[in-house]
């Protein structure tokens, strides 16, 4: 009794409850309404936030002697006091971090209530290669923090980014072995993982890839393969002015393999199938060139998607800056294509021809070409090569009879968005970076990355191109600079305007 009077600085409480689990985020339990009522009359409510130490019970066998299993604890903060008698319920972080060596028949912990001091320095390290490549991996941590109250030495705390998941173990803490995290500034260390990068195939980690440099590998059929390229300030300006082109190129070998190759720009870190800003679905080796949509962003940081189509595929990946020909396009075609006034129209082929040889290239004309009959499309092919030129019935672009089974597949299959959309690949695309709430953006007021959301439900907040976290977030207060009334995030800039006339 008094360690725990001693470890809860005047406040004993200390009970056994059968561990249930919840679906939550964060590190805070829910205790039945006995509990509220206890720590109550024992004053905890007046000390602040409750902190409470939860330790495994090692042996669940009934009527034996239970004991506390010291190696397995962890702490956490309470959420609400709705439990059913007898048990305590735990989120999924809570309960992985004490169950760690596995879940017995009859989860027995024990909840002790106890005073922890305030964080000053964690240091974390990644369980896997990848977290690093994150854009502003300790944004993104500090927002996966502020769903815990505490933090306790060799927990396993979980950060979620998009779809990916990180873990990351906790190595050190000061002042304690087990702090609090709420209303606090602490100094964060992030260790590099030990994993290697050759064993990571099945995770999201980009390779570095230099320009100028070849990279070889295997990409597996279903799996993808990542890497990131740096265009710096020099070449982005030749870039930018038309001068020079991104060019991705990749060689793969005649194994009967196929890969398909996607980019995209930071802070987009994986590109997929359904989220990209570039991309290239030609059968076997590919040059794909990049021209950014904003002329000002094409200096950063890029990563390369390649996904495995078809097989076990080899490939040589490469990414240059080459010179634009100093020809402009259509230049040679405006030059070589004036209408001579001593010529006729071929009815095969319908070019211009000098008439003094027009009936012998129209004979030649019809007896080995073939004009495409697809309508608005007029391509003339040699009669061998016709039959496998073929158009997709959706879409009606041509391609080879070969190259029509992927297309279907890549175009015209219907995707599933995690948000529960069904559409096909060009408007899941247009889907997942404009309108899916599960989308990700950087929080013009918080500035972390998160899920867009929705719609706003204030139609002022839809004409100014919010969407549903933006509304919420910016609706937070904060004192005006310039007189110290409070004022929502999102009113700021009419107020400094209206009020203090500031532009």
């Amino acid at each position: 009794m008094e360690e725990v009077m001693q470890l809860g600085k005047g406040v004993s409480f200390s009970r056994m409850f059968e561990a249930l689990r919840y679906d939550g985020s964060g590190d805070k339990i829910k205790l039945p309404p006995s509990s509220f009522k206890e720590l109550s009359d024992e004053g905890a409510l007046d000390k602040g936030p409750m902190y409470f130490r939860l330790s495994k019970v090692r042996d669940t066998v009934p009527g034996a002697t239970m004991e506390e299993d010291t190696e397995e604890a962890t702490c956490s903060g309470v959420l609400e006091f709705t439990a059913r008698e007898g048990s305590a319920e735990l989120p999924l972080h809570v309960w992985n971090n004490l169950f760690q060596s596995g879940t017995p028949d009859v989860p027995l912990i024990e909840v002790k209530y106890v005073s922890l001091p305030k964080g000053t320095y964690a240091k974390l390290k990644p369980e896997g290669a990848g977290f690093s490549d994150l854009p502003n991996h300790r944004a993104v941590l500090e927002t996966a923090l502020r769903n815990h109250a505490t933090l306790s030495e060799n927990n396993i705390v979980v950060v979620n980014y998009g779809l990916l998941q990180y873990k990351l173990k906790v190595l050190e803490l000061k002042p304690a072995s087990s702090v609090s995290v709420l209303e606090t500034d602490v100094e964060v260390d992030i260790e590099g993982s030990d994993s290697v990068l050759d064993n990571e195939e099945n995770q999201h980690v980009l390779v570095p890839l230099a320009i100028g440099k070849v990279e070889s590998s295997v990409v597996e059929e279903g799996k993808f393969r990542y890497y990131k390229f740096s265009v710096e300030e020099s070449a982005s300006e030749k870039v930018a002015s038309g001068r020079a082109n991104i060019e991705v190129k990749i060689d793969t070998d005649a194994s009967g393999g196929d890969t398909d190759i996607y980019v995209s720009r930071h802070p987009l870190v994986f590109p997929t199938q359904h989220r990209h800003e570039w991309s290239s679905h030609e059968m076997g080796s590919k040059v794909l060139i990049l021209k950014p949509r904003d002329s000002s962003l094409v200096t950063g940081v890029y990563s390369i998607g390649v996904y495995g189509f078809k097989g076990t595929s080899k490939y040589q990946l490469s990414v240059d800056i080459k010179d634009v020909n100093s020809q402009r396009i259509g230049e040679h075609a405006s030059a070589s294509g004036s209408v001579d006034a001593d010529s006729v129209l071929c009815r095969n082929c319908k070019r211009h021809i000098a008439s003094r040889s027009a009936h012998l290239h129209e004979a030649y004309c019809m007896r080995h070409n073939v004009a495409c009959p697809h309508d608005g499309c007029g391509v003339v092919l040699r009669r061998e090569e016709a039959a496998d030129h073929v158009h997709c019935n959706k879409c009606r672009r041509a391609f080879k009879q070969r190259e029509m089974e992927k297309h279907m597949k890549v175009f015209h299959e219907p995707l599933q968005c995690p948000c529960g959309v069904v559409l096909e690949k060009e408007d899941m695309v247009q889907h997942q970076s404009s309108t899916c709430p599960l989308r990700l953006i950087v929080c013009r007021f918080c500035g972390d990355t998160v899920h867009a959301g929705g719609e706003p439900v204030d139609a002022r907040d839809r004409l100014r191109n919010m969407c549903e976290h933006e509304s919420i977030c910016g609706s937070r207060t904060a004192p005006c600079d310039s007189c110290g009334r409070s004022v929502m995030l999102k009113e700021m800039d009419i107020h400094l305007i209206a009020v203090h006339q500031k532009s």
